[in-house]
This record gives structure tokens, sequence and C-alpha cells, in this order.
């Protein structure tokens, strides 16, 4: 049985979908006003296996994601670039979907904008002014009366008391505008040479909660089975969605709160962010790192733990991932000496394997223990691939269950990223002079060709079933 962590209730809780066999899942997306940061890309990976692992089992995933093309931080960029808004949503759209298609993240089901569903967005905000759940204050900017909302604080556990403490000490020039330090604004009220949009009770642009409640309820329904995101969005993001999804449609929100943990960088795990200046972008680092390499390195850690970025990690996440890539390929060259029968104990020990993947998975999506189970079954199979007799259908029984495990994971192993000058004929023709020699003992060639081969990036190795290559990673 899946088991969530569900930030609402702090518990493990069995995972009990709306309708049986789909899973209705929004995540929130980007503000795209630049290139995302590692920190970005990494809700996007964890929630892309968690949406992949519901689809192993089964579900069809109703995935959708937003991103948010209305913000001061794309009117700032806009002014900066001297380009419309528009323009600089759309330049940052195409490229998050660039670097996340690298990353092998899904597209979303649904990619929402904002500036798609304003209409809504203003029928929403006038269903919570008629029943009196938020004002317009005297600058035009509309409020929810978050104090109105019983609830407030359950998701975060924060109480009413502790949350107005810190809600005082706030300062800035909408304070003043109003009725209690806590609300939250649903609109703003235009400014001059701002995109705005008009509404019954005056010109402006949406608040930045308001466009996931609009988004979420007309794509999936008044209420969805998981809602995803950072945990830097558990108060006040998600905690304001709540609110005021909840006082509109009577009902509940999510039944499913998930939360990844943060990227941290330097000595002192500072979190990422661009605010900080510590960032490092996906556009960036894809310059110089194996696509699958960075996946590997977000994916294969618990989705709630945080993640610490730096060279001497993205190197071990390089080396792990060569020993799998090494494991399959020798696997795959196994196949052409492999006899063609079976060993029943061989596969029997193949779908241990795939069972304990798939407990370790249930359990939350502990992307950590199910890669140590990979981990184990590779070591297992290099040691089956060292005996003469090998069965063919084991073989291609533990690389069809590598292959389902990893594309949990978002991952290929038998994706080659690096090319080679050579040709397969020419590769195969050098092999071949280095058989040669090495019968004949002459150990100084076969050393010379091995390194020259090498030199060209072809990496050789010597297995029970002979010498094989692969393209150096």
């Amino acid at each position: 049985m899946l088991k969530i962590y569900n930030t609402m209730t702090r518990t493990k809780e069995d995972f009990k979908p709306i309708e049986e066999g789909k899973v209705k899942m929004y995540v929130c997306g980007p503000t795209v006003y630049n290139y995302i940061h590692i920190g970005n890309a990494r809700s996007a990976v964890a929630f892309d296996t968690i949406r992949r692992y519901l689809q192993y089992k089964g579900y069809d995933v109703d995935y959708v994601s937003n991103f948010t093309d209305v913000d001061d931080k794309i009117i700032n960029r806009a002014r900066e670039l001297n380009l419309s808004p528009i323009d600089v949503a759309n330049r940052y759209i195409e490229a998050y979907l660039e670097d996340t298609k690298a990353l092998g993240i899904q597209q979303a089901t649904h990619n929402p904008r904002v500036m798609d569903y304003i209409d809504q967005i203003i029928t929403f905000i006038a269903d919570l002014l008629q029943k009196d759940m938020a004002y317009v204050a005297k600058n035009g900017d509309v409020y929810f009366r978050t104090r109105q909302f019983a609830d407030y604080g359950h998701l975060s556990h924060q109480s009413i008391d502790d949350l107005e403490i810190g809600a005082s000490a706030r300062t800035g020039q909408e304070q003043q505008y109003k009725e209690d330090p806590l609300d939250f604004a649903l609109w703003k009220s235009a400014k001059e040479n701002e995109i705005q949009w008009q509404a019954p009770w005056g010109s402006g642009r949406p608040g930045w909660h308001i466009e996931c409640s609009v988004m979420a309820t007309n794509l999936l329904g008044d209420t969805i089975d998981i809602h995803g995101g950072g945990a830097d969005l558990e108060f006040p993001h998600h905690e304001n969605e709540i609110a005021q999804s909840q006082t509109k449609t009577g009902k509940t929100f999510a039944n499913y709160w998930m939360h990844n943990g943060y990227v941290t960088v330097g000595e002192n795990n500072e979190k990422m962010s661009k605010s900080l200046g510590n960032f490092t972008t996906v556009h960036d680092l894809l310059q110089t790192q194996d696509p699958q390499v960075v996946r590997f390195f977000m994916t294969t850690t618990h989705y709630r733990r945080p993640i610490q970025f730096s060279d001497t990690t993205l190197q071990e996440a390089k080396t792990n991932l060569t020993k799998l890539q090494t494991a399959y390929r020798n696997a795959q060259f196994a196949l052409t000496t492999a006899a063609n029968n079976d060993d029943a104990k061989a596969q029997a020990i193949v779908a241990d394997f795939v069972k304990e993947f798939e407990m370790e998975m249930d359990d939350d999506f502990n992307t950590a223990n199910a890669i140590t189970v990979v981990y184990e079954m590779v070591k297992w199979l290099n040691t089956y691939l060292k005996q003469k007799n090998i069965a063919r259908t084991a073989i291609e029984q533990a690389l069809a269950a590598l292959d389902k495990m990893m594309a949990v994971f978002g991952l290929n192993l038998a994706l080659e990223t690096k090319k080679t000058s050579l040709t397969d004929e020419q590769i195969e023709q050098y092999i071949d002079e280095r058989n040669c020699a090495r019968k004949e003992r002459d150990f100084a060639k076969s050393d010379e060709i091995r390194d020259k081969l090498r030199q060209q990036g072809i990496i050789l190795e010597d297995t029970a079933q002979g010498t094989r290559w692969r393209v150096e990673q």
C-alpha cells in the first residue's frame, strides 16, 4: 500500500485517490523572469519522480504545474531588458521547458499561465467579496480577511497568535491599508506603466496566491488528490491557497500536501536562492554536466530531505551512475553469448529485487532506499555475469527490471550521451588487434591499444564473455 507523508497531518497516510485509478496532482511552478536554478529544478525533479512512480503503479495522473507570468519580478525584469512582461515570460517559459526536458522531466498535462485565467480570477475574488471574506481597501487593493478563516495556520502548524505577532512586525506601504496585519492581497491596484486588467472594483492585477487556487480548481476540480511544492511555499503561499479555496468552495482543497526539501550550498548549508545570489542555473550547469548525472544527483535523495550541491556531490553522483551504466551494458554484452535457456533461481532473485524496490518506493517515495536496492541488484548481476553458465532469460529479465526502475528516476542506463570520432567497426578492429596481442603475450602492444582508445574516449572492459567497450562519460 502506497503511503504519503502529509504535511497537513505530519504523518504518513495510506494513499486513497478520490477516483480509483486516477490522481489529480497540482505542483506550484516557477515565476518566469529568469532561468531556473538548481533549487527550482529540485522541486520539478522530485515531483516528476513521484508522478512517474504513480504511473508505474498504474495510475492515470492528471498533472498540473503553473507558470506565474504576472509578478513584480517579471515587471522589473522587463524594465531591465527593455521588453514587455509578456515577452519576458515567453522567453523564460521556453527556457524552462528546454532545461526540464534535458533533465528528463515529463511536461505537465497542463501548464496554465496566469494571463490566461484573469477572468476566472476576477470571478473567484468577486465570490470572496460577496461572502464578506474579502474587502476592497482604500488604495484599490483587495485583501482576504485571514482571521475569519477558522483553520488558518493548520498546514504550517502555527497558531493565529504567533502569526499575528509576526505580521505586526511587517513594514511596507500596503500594511496601512489592511484591516488586519494578517490579511493578504488577492488583487493589487493598478500602477502607472504596469500591466493591468479591469475588474469591477478597479484596474489592477492578481496577487500571487490567488492564481494557484483558481487554476487548480478550474483544471482539477474543487478537491484534488495531491498538492505539492517546495518547503518554502508551505507558508504563506499554500496556507493562503487553502484559506481562499475552501472559503469559496466549502470543500477540502487538497487531500495530501507534499513539500520537497531545499538545495543547500557552501559550508554553512545555506538554501540556494536568487535573493542570496548563491545560485547556479540549470541552463549554465548543463553546459558542462551530463543531464543524467544532474538528474541522478537530485532524484536519488528522498524528496523531503535537503540536498547539498557541490562539485563533490555531483562527482559522487557521476561515479555511482557510471557504475550502474557499466553493469547494464555489460549485461547487454553478455546476451551475445548467454545460453538460450531459463534460470528459475536467478529470475526469482530479480523478482525479489523488484518487490523490494516497490516496497521502498511505497514508503513515501523513498528514492534513497530504492536506489540502494538497485545497487544491490547490480552487485548481484555483476557476480552472476562472471559465471560460466548464464541464462539469456535471466539477463533479459534483469535488464527489463532495471529499465523500469530507472525510468521511475527519469534515467536511461542505455543512453550514451557522449560521442566518439571512431566508428563501431574501427573500435572492433582495435579490439581484435588487442586480443591477438594478448594471446601472443605482447602486453606492451595490448596496453598501447587500450591507451590509444582511451585517448579517443573509449573505455575497454574485459568480461567473462569477452571484451566490450563503452564511451567514457
